[in-house]
């Protein structure tokens, strides 16, 4: 499997359509490590750690905010010692709601650092009066 991110860019009736290939891969459904979407504002890591401590031990609890606003990002990663709580935690609150906000879950993407990025070039996309014309 290659290492690089693959973007192209096509254009179609004066629209542009932008497609992202990626390397990121989802980790096997033994992985500890689960992604967690549709946080609400209010939940913070010790809140999110303990609404899935009850599936198993949780090593590492990381919600991401914007580092201009400080605000969360409404999205966090959860780490189990074991993939089978991981799994189980998984399958319990995918969709149930946190505060308020239903949770979106699955299992983490493997992100592959230090991989060349491929971004193609094609002429007169950014020719606004060609596209005008």
């Amino acid at each position: 499997m290659s290492n690089i991110v693959r973007r192209s860019l096509l254009v179609h009736h004066s629209t542009i359509h932008l497609r992202f290939h990626s390397n990121l891969t989802p980790s096997s459904p033994n992985s500890n490590k689960l992604f967690v979407g549709g946080l609400s504002w209010a939940v913070d890591e010790k809140s999110l750690k303990d609404a899935f401590s009850s599936y198993g031990e949780v090593t590492e609890v990381r919600i991401m905010y914007d580092k201009d606003s400080g605000r969360s990002r409404g999205f966090g990663f959860i780490n189990f010692s074991k993939g089978d709580d991981a799994k189980t935690a998984k399958e319990a609150m995918d969709g149930k709601a946190l505060l308020g906000r239903p949770l979106r879950i699955s299992f983490a993407l493997e992100k592959v650092r230090g991989g060349p990025v491929v971004v193609p070039r094609i002429s007169g996309v950014g020719d606004v009066t060609r596209l005008n014309n």
